[in-house]
């Protein structure tokens, strides 16, 4: 069994390469932030304010957030209800980041996300993975990169006709760090084991081949 933890901030290429590292080990690549949109949807299902944590705490228990594979694309799932299609939405979004903020619910999603990782090879990407949720794992990474290069990697991503300015964009990213670097739940940091990998010079391949090496080196 191995697991793969990729940790870091917004903007940081953590997703993209996790992807790739699980496709080329033939690996689960589990998007643990689908799992957090997945509970702010049902939040909204049932009138919760977003914003309340008392709100999102006592939803922890009464709802079960899954995870499934079909046709090698995770599908996120509410009680059983595939809602993969439902969780891009800018509500389900601000209603996600608001969630993770809760220590309940960040609980529970970390307990799902280690039974999922029990069960499979999987690579996974987040803000506490190589912290809470994979704490015994020897293959952990942090990818970081300045926050210009973060903001202008999201920029080039937006469609030209939607974007907002890209001032607007690195302030978002600035205070997306200060969120998850502050909040009381989990902030966001390395693991004290983890390889730190500054990705504002490189390319995707290179950040991959560098994270492969080091499991291939370390072995199982």
């Amino acid at each position: 069994m191995i697991n793969i933890a990729i940790d870091g901030p917004a903007g940081a290429g953590k997703s993209c390469a996790a992807k790739l590292v699980a496709e080329r080990i033939g690996a689960l690549y589990l998007d643990t932030g689908a799992m957090y949109r997945a509970f702010a949807l049902a939040m909204i299902r049932r009138g919760a304010d977003l914003t309340n944590a008392e709100a999102a705490a006592e939803l922890v228990g009464k709802v079960d957030i899954d995870v499934g594979i079909s046709g090698g694309t995770q599908h996120t799932f509410i009680n059983g209800e595939d809602v993969t299609d439902e969780l891009r939405s800018v509500e389900v979004s601000a209603g996600a980041s608001a969630a993770g903020l809760v220590p309940e619910v960040r609980e529970y999603m970390q307990a799902k996300q280690r039974e999922i990782a029990g069960t499979y090879d999987v690579v996974l990407d987040g803000r506490d993975i190589g912290t809470k949720v994979l704490p015994n794992t020897p293959h952990k990474f942090f990818l970081t990169a300045s926050a210009e290069v973060r903001a202008k990697r999201r920029f080039d991503e937006m469609h030209k006709e939607n974007r907002p300015p890209f001032d607007e964009v690195l302030s978002a990213i600035i205070a997306r760090d200060e969120q998850d670097m502050n909040r009381a739940a989990d902030p966001l940091r390395p693991a004290s084991d983890a390889i730190i990998i500054d990705t504002s010079d490189m390319t995707l391949n290179e950040v991959v081949h560098t994270i492969l090496e080091s499991v291939i080196s370390v072995g199982r």
